[in-house]
């Protein structure tokens, strides 16, 4: 069987280039528990279980590799920061059901209701508002403070050398990177930051001799809170969508439609189950990595075995407590420099949604849903609930329902005769 073949074959000889696979992955996979106070090697052991979950739902007939999402970055800080960490598991563990919803509704009334219901009307300013509320962040980061800028790690100066160049290595590669190289500019970055952060003295690698080669990850287990399930399920509207996309895009890369076979109600099925299995254990949300696709369309191994050689090996680093140790010593520069251009990229995501669906955005229906979401997520509206002004909607989860909500009852302009 050559390597281009799509059949499910799990193969030996296959455990190094699903490690590859996983290396592609593993900037982003490891970025998201880092900025939002989560344990990197419960992400690893997450992706690579949530992996696997999404192959025996979709019958392992598709080449992705499931790991952290950013959309959920920013719910996710204000979470541990409000409510702990805890609690914050129980509202992502709910999103993840909403997939699930999702998947039922689709089997039910097939791909066009998700057109209807979240159009890119509203699925473009809700990620355009996701890259916004972040940016702060990354500009604090970068400058040498604590992601709410409450305290400075670093002088500013020296952080400020470090997050350009780990900004300027990532844009380099991105733009001149060659095969696998163009695969990897997170990665990049944060070797070459990492490289200047060694050579100012940042780095300190105490933590690393004293832990263990083999531990537990840190599990952490979630508990029930209203007011997390609240404010986070309706961001996994804009992910909702983008899991479509992916789906399209692992499907022109292999030449089947997997949106038929196995279905896109079985691929937000399997993404959903692998969120709240995350979810359950400590772990981020997950979601199809498109640099994961580029990686199968430059080696044309589009053999699904080979990503659970991937999750494979992402669990078994997971046991390994030298990895973590590790990935904490990455000065918070570093990665402030990488998020102010991820984050930027997620604002444009949402921009080139709305630009690709051609709809005249100085139309009055448009032009209100667009920036009421907009200002209403960015500008951190909040209102009560029925439940009680203890338990609030705002931010992204209100601008997302907001969104929604207006798409289904302001009405359709009238087409000129």
């Amino acid at each position: 069987m050559s390597i281009s073949s799509t059949e499910y074959n799990f193969r030996a000889k296959d455990v190094i280039l699903g490690a590859q696979m996983l290396f592609v992955a593993f900037g982003a996979l490891v970025l998201v528990p880092l900025l939002t106070g989560l344990d990197p090697n419960v992400a690893l052991f997450t992706a690579g279980a949530g992996t696997l979950v999404f192959q025996v739902i979709t019958k392992g007939k598709i080449p992705v590799f499931l790991a952290s999402s950013f959309a959920f970055i920013a719910p996710i800080i204000y979470g541990v920061q409000t409510w702990g960490i805890p609690s914050t598991l129980c509202g992502l563990a709910a999103a993840g059901l909403f997939y699930v919803v999702l998947s039922f509704l689709i089997r039910w009334r097939g791909t066009d209701v998700l057109k209807k219901i979240l159009p890119p009307v509203v699925t473009g300013p809700v990620i355009m508002t996701i890259g916004l509320i972040l940016a702060p962040v990354a500009v604090f980061m970068a400058v040498g403070k604590t992601g709410d800028g409450s305290a400075v790690l670093v002088p500013e100066d020296t952080a400020l050398i470090v997050s350009m160049i780990s900004l300027a290595v990532t844009v380099a590669v991105s733009l001149l990177g060659k095969g696998w190289l163009k695969l990897i500019p997170i990665l990049c970055g944060i070797a070459a930051g990492y490289a200047v952060s060694l050579f100012l003295g940042l780095v300190n690698f105490d933590a690393v001799a004293a832990a263990p080669w083999f531990s537990m990850p840190n599990f952490t287990f979630p508990e029930w809170n209203l007011e997390a399930v609240l404010f986070i399920v309706p961001v996994a509207i804009a992910p909702a969508i983008e899991h479509f996309g992916d789906v399209l895009a692992i499907s022109s890369v292999a030449n089947k439609d997997y949106v038929k076979d196995p279905g896109i109600h079985n691929t937000m099925l399997g993404d959903g189950l692998a969120t709240s299995l995350a979810a359950m254990v400590g772990g981020p949300p997950n979601t199809t990595y498109s640099e994961v696709t580029g990686a199968v369309a430059l080696t044309k191994a589009f053999n699904p075995a080979i990503m659970t050689w991937a999750s494979i090996v992402a669990i078994a680093l997971a046991f390994c407590g030298k990895v973590g140790a590790f990935l904490a010593t990455i000065p918070v520069p570093v990665m402030g420099g990488i998020m102010v251009l991820l984050f930027g990229a997620i604002m444009v995501v949402g921009m080139n949604t709305l630009v690709r669906a051609g709809d005249d955005l100085m139309e009055a229906r448009n032009l209100s849903i667009v920036a009421l979401i907009v200002i209403f997520g960015v500008g951190g509206m909040s209102v009560p609930t029925p439940l009680g002004d203890e338990f609030r909607l705002g931010g992204i989860g209100l601008a997302g329902i907001l969104g929604v909500f207006l798409n289904l009852v302001l009405p359709q302009p009238k087409k000129e005769d």
